[in-house]
């Protein structure tokens, strides 16, 4: 009985320690390991080296729309601009690391590009737009007096395929802003088509990226959202 009794024992001790070491491992596994997390690392550095916290700050986040978009400071001069963005991040990809992205910087205002990627690799819109009720929820606990500003997904060359799943992605973003008071939509797609043509003289070689062109479309769209 005794050795049966210490047998118990040996085998409970060994759930335990496993059931320990999985527990660590999912812990350091969540928090080192998600995806963009060492680019998000070096967005951190370098947000943190220019960022003036007495001055109000308009964060720009999202995809590599935003990332490319290299003169957004020289575009606002009146404001302090953070760029935050993220080549090939998907609104879920934001959804874990908006602390470091865009709360850690107290903006007064934060306009998100996503949704571009997500449609790319087939998700539904309305998946997507779950992950944005998500992300807005978390923004507003956080900083209720906080503007946030949907940019809509873009048209563009690569992916005009897909047009009619970015145009109900954007439908499905337009009518969440529309019911919640914090929250606006920028439509940057309407200005990059010509009637129902896309305007192609607004990308680069790849089809899928925008020239200065696009940039000045979209500062036209954004600068109404900015004051």
């Amino acid at each position: 009985m005794k050795n049966w009794f210490q047998f118990l024992l040996s085998i409970y001790g060994h759930i335990v320690l496993f059931l320990l070491g999985f527990l660590f491992f999912s812990t350091s596994y969540g928090q080192e390991d998600l995806p963009f997390s060492k680019e998000v690392k070096e967005i951190q550095v370098h947000a943190d080296a220019i960022w003036d916290e007495s001055e109000e700050t308009i964060v720009f986040t999202g995809s590599s729309s935003i990332r490319l978009w290299k003169d957004l400071q020289d575009r606002f001069p009146d404001s302090q601009i953070i760029n935050t963005g993220f080549g090939g991040s998907q609104a879920s990809d934001l959804e874990h690391h908006m602390d470091e992205l865009i709360l850690n910087y107290n903006p007064k205002k934060v306009f998100i590009y996503e949704g571009d990627n997500d449609i790319s690799v087939k998700k539904r819109p309305r998946v997507i737009v779950d992950t944005f009720n998500d992300i807005i929820a978390y923004l507003g606990k956080k900083r209720p007096d906080m503007k946030i500003i949907l940019i809509s997904a873009k048209p563009s060359i690569a992916r005009w395929h897909l047009k009619r799943r970015y145009m109900r992605l954007n439908k499905r973003l337009r009518k969440l802003a529309s019911n919640i008071e914090s929250v606006d939509f920028a439509d940057v797609w309407t200005p990059m088509l010509n009637k129902r043509k896309l305007k192609r003289n607004l990308f680069i070689e790849d089809g899928l990226h925008m020239n200065s062109n696009g940039y000045d479309l979209w500062y036209g769209v954004i600068k109404e959202f900015m004051y």
